[in-house]
């Protein structure tokens, strides 16, 4: 089959896709703009591991078992087949908008109690939390979780009541007999 050439008003339109794309790449006021600075992609969330707290590593005692430490910790993310003495606590955080967080604690064991915890320093609780709800920032302030009177009485004008239930009827006196499962007669 012989190649086809291009039509005029194909060509007109590809020329005119790479002048438009080539015009979007200027400079203006020594900053470069382009297209390509104007989209930008989507980023997965990842969040792997175990969150370990200051808390939980505050609750560790030398001597503990291998079972009350999970119970404290969780399940290790790494427990090493070469080395059954230690147990790997990592954890990772990717959000679009918030710093990267990376967290490492190592719990080594002798026999089966522990003999020492390694690792970076562990956020509180608090704030862990804070820095996960960094994009919804409240500006300091914390909204009212209570309402006033007037707003109860609003409420429950605008929202009667449903009615109460009606009771089910009551079940006939005499019980229903089923047929046997198998005839008498084999």
């Amino acid at each position: 089959m012989p190649a086809m050439p291009l039509r005029p008003t194909r060509f007109a339109l590809a020329a005119a896709a790479a002048v438009a794309v080539l015009a979007g790449c200027s400079t203006v006021d020594g900053y470069t703009h382009s297209f390509a600075n104007a989209i930008t992609p989507y980023k997965v969330e990842v969040v792997q591991g175990n969150f370990v707290s200051k808390e939980q590593v505050a609750a560790l005692k030398p001597g503990m078992s291998r079972d009350e430490v999970r119970n404290v910790l969780g399940t290790p993310l790494v427990v090493s087949l070469f080395r059954g003495e230690r147990w790997d606590y990592v954890f990772t955080l990717k959000r679009q908008g918030v710093p990267p967080q990376k967290r490492h604690l190592t719990v080594f064991f002798q026999g089966d109690r522990m003999e020492r915890v390694e690792g970076d320093p562990m956020p509180s609780e608090a704030e862990f939390v804070a820095t996960i709800d960094a994009k919804r920032n409240l500006g300091g302030k914390v909204p009212r979780l209570e309402a006033t009177e007037a707003e109860l009485q609003a409420f429950q004008a605008k929202n009667p009541p449903a009615p109460a239930p009606q009771p089910a009827p009551a079940a006939p006196a005499t019980p229903k007999t089923y047929p046997p499962l198998e005839s008498a007669t084999r």
